[in-house]
């Protein structure tokens, strides 16, 4: 049977380091899956604090929640590394760390719980309804991680979330990217999104909160400011009233009588 573990003694930080390498299954098939009976295994001979190194592809939702659940129980800090991928449920398991780091070239998955089922109507009805309440359990460990609201998470899941490094870092499904010392020790402050039926008691205290006194009148401005306008009609306009202005009659002494005076002078 092949081993998903591989105990390593870091000398310097006297953490264990446990290979977390293969699909998630309530019991092995193939040989490579990890269960929640061989992990429980191996973790009970870890004592202190934990690196583990994370590559799986997901499988099992209950099973995950399991292998969550002992990490999370764990006397120690435990650090969930992503080398890989953390995929469906193993994402969940990544939830786990105290701290969760992943590799520039790492990718963490969220998408909603599937399931077989077959019977009749009440049967599918039931199904569903079991689906949902899985989904609000993976939500859980989600919302605890990222601090991001629970409606913000169901999204992403339904629309099958795959995120770099990068993305991960900004939703907080990890606490830092490894290799780089400045994002894994900035703590990532998620943004709550306003909920869509508050949003317009939001729009309206912040109107009040932020009253503009009005500016003074500046002649100086205001001529700078129409200097820098234009538009067709305004120019249009503008052109209309200097061919007005022309076209007005012209006030003064016709040319005929200065004409004659200037006939009277010369005698």
């Amino acid at each position: 049977m092949k081993k998903f573990w591989n105990f390593v003694k870091n000398e310097e930080t006297s953490e264990t380091e446990l290979i977390f390498n293969g699909p998630i299954a309530d019991e092995t098939w193939w040989g490579d899956e990890i269960t929640p009976a061989m992990f429980r295994d191996e973790l009970s001979k870890i004592s202190g604090n934990l690196t583990v190194w994370l590559n799986s592809p997901g499988g099992d939702c209950f099973s995950a929640s399991q292998i969550y659940t002992m990490l999370k129980d764990h006397k120690g800090k435990v650090t969930v590394k992503v080398d890989g991928i953390a995929a469906s449920a193993a994402s969940v398991v990544a939830m786990a760390g105290d701290e969760t780091l992943i590799a520039p070239t790492g990718m963490l998955m969220i998408h909603n719980p599937m399931t077989m089922a077959a019977g009749n109507k009440s049967d599918m009805e039931k199904a569903i309804e079991l689906l949902e309440e899985v989904k609000e359990s993976i939500i859980n460990a989600y919302a605890r991680k990222t601090k991001l609201s629970r409606n913000k998470i169901s999204k992403l899941m339904d629309d099958e979330t795959w995120m770099n490094a990068e993305k991960a870092l900004q939703l907080g499904f990890v606490d830092g990217i490894l290799f780089d010392e400045k994002k894994e020790k900035m703590p990532f402050v998620p943004k709550e999104e306003p909920d869509e039926d508050n949003s317009d008691e939001d729009k309206s205290d912040e109107g009040e909160s932020e009253e503009e006194e009005p500016e003074e009148d500046d002649p100086k401005k205001k001529n700078t400011a129409e200097a820098m306008m234009y538009s067709v009609s305004r120019s249009r306009n503008s052109f209309l009233q200097k061919i007005s202005a022309s076209t007005e009659p012209i006030k003064g002494t016709p040319i005929n009588q200065l004409e004659k005076r200037l006939e009277l002078l010369r005698y």
